[in-house]
């Protein structure tokens, strides 16, 4: 079995036990745990819970692995391989019993920072509508047993999704984004869980994702799975706060990198 086999078998495993335990808190009532950038962005007790539960199913299969999770301190390890995990992405619509949330968890080889890191293996699982989505490098991009495939041609303009930072001061400059991108958009979503609009470009229910501003655990495992796909994803603008993501199929990329890359 290669390495990216045993880690997205992993991930997989880890993702659907996490999910099973986020969607038994969210029926039980959702307590709000603390605010993190501003009073929009929220931790529940859920996400900790969720997160110490993945912590603790890695160390005990991989313990030599490193640890980068939302909610709690980073953690070196020794073999070079580094878990970054969401354990629930998507917290507001979570806390509002919207069903748009998913745990998201990927191994990548190399300093775990953006850019650096060569990602290996991820699982985003989506509890609400039990839809798990892996990857491993070389591998491809499937949902369950069907494998996925960007969309390559969009003639009557491009489904895109987006997302807005929680800071009220970067709300005007991610609208103006927005009226830039509409130029080549059939439509727009704002989902509200970055992993999920990163799968649903890879399994060809969006044609293009881009947003500012996401952290390593947004995308590790989103990424990869439009990589595995067929479709490309660039960041720019990186030497700012708040990055841009750009994800989608190469004809759509093309066309949005060009257009971001003006207002960047």
């Amino acid at each position: 079995m290669s390495i990216e086999t045993e880690l997205v078998d992993l991930a997989a495993q880890v993702a659907r036990e996490a999910g099973e335990l986020a969607r038994t808190r969210r029926a039980e009532g959702v307590r709000l745990a603390a605010t993190k950038s501003s009073l929009a962005d929220i931790v529940t007790d859920a996400d900790r819970e969720v997160e110490a539960l993945i912590r603790a199913r890695l160390r005990d299969a991989r313990p030599d692995d490193g640890f980068l999770g939302e909610e709690t301190e980073p953690e070196s390890g020794e073999s070079g391989i580094t878990w970054v995990v969401d354990p629930i992405d998507g917290t507001v619509n979570y806390a509002y019993g919207i069903p748009s949330y998913a745990v998201s968890i990927a191994a990548v080889r190399g300093v775990p920072l953006p850019g650096e890191w060569e990602a290996l293996a991820g699982a985003v699982y989506a509890p609400a509508i039990d839809e798990l989505f892996t990857a491993a490098r070389g591998g491809g991009a499937w949902l369950g047993d069907r494998r996925l495939s960007v969309t390559d041609e969009v003639p009557a303009g491009a489904l895109l999704a987006t997302g807005f930072g929680y800071d009220p001061s970067t709300h005007d400059g991610d609208l103006a984004t927005v009226r830039t991108i509409m130029s080549i958009a059939r439509d727009l979503r704002r989902a509200g869980a970055a992993s999920l609009d990163l799968a649903y470009v890879a399994a060809g229910r969006l044609d293009g994702y881009f947003e500012r501003g996401l952290k390593p655990w947004d995308f590790a495992a989103g990424a990869l799975l439009v990589a595995e796909a067929g479709g490309e994803v660039s960041r720019i603008d990186t030497e700012s706060l708040r990055p841009m993501l750009i994800a989608a199929g190469t004809e759509v990329h093309a066309r949005l990198l060009a257009l971001l890359e003006k207002t960047s």
